[in-house]
């Protein structure tokens, strides 16, 4: 199942090779992680957590279920949630749909909710804000990947984690109504890009 060929062509741009030692030790954790349900052959479930579930919890969700695919590691769901529910900022989706999603709006609630998609054929993500524990996410044997030291902190226990994963970004919410909002906002977006593409890169099936 092919990758629509605008997501192609940004995930063949990315510079996974700037990815900082520092940083691969970061991610090193959840790699073993990804390996050692594969290895086992059991389902990989991701859970991308920050406060609001409004920014870069949405992007890691969505990036690391496009790596999943673009990579063939079978039977991994990505979802995410927050320490408290919003709604899934706008420049969020538009930030995905420049880089070549397809994104239909499902409805115009406060908490919108959007079907996204990477590929034709694909499943849809569903995207909208949530507590990480909401019914809508895995209750037991998932991977928590804190994505903001914010929720890092206010949430040292992650009810029915396997495994907890503090991988925390920069917010682009500072950069909000401001000339550099649309700038920071895909820079953030291919960081996140980037950073999950090593991690589903370095596993073996």
């Amino acid at each position: 199942m092919a990758l629509y060929p605008s997501i192609a062509a940004c995930i063949s741009q990315l510079q996974t090779e700037s990815i900082g030692e520092d940083r691969r030790q970061i991610l090193q954790p959840l790699v073993d992680f990804i390996q050692e349900k594969v290895d086992e052959r059991k389902p990989i479930l991701l859970n991308f957590i920050c406060t609001h579930n409004s920014r870069r919890s949405h992007l890691s969700q969505i990036w690391g279920q496009t790596m999943a695919h673009h990579f063939g590691i079978p039977e991994v769901f990505c979802y995410s949630g927050g320490t408290e529910a919003t709604a899934m900022f706008p420049k969020v989706a538009e930030t995905l749909r420049n880089a070549g999603f397809a994104i239909e709006k499902l409805s115009q609630e406060n908490n919108p909710i959007y079907a996204i998609k990477f590929a034709e054929n694909a499943h849809p993500v569903i995207g909208f804000s949530k507590k990480f524990d909401d019914n809508f996410n895995p209750k037991s044997e998932f991977g928590a990947i804190m994505t903001c030291s914010q929720a890092h902190e206010a949430c040292p226990v992650v009810a029915g984690a396997a495994k907890r994963f503090p991988i925390t970004f920069e917010d682009p919410k500072t950069f909000d109504n401001t000339p550099l909002q649309t700038e920071k906002y895909q820079e953030r977006s291919l960081q996140i890009a980037a950073e999950m593409h090593y991690v589903f890169s370095r596993i073996k099936r």
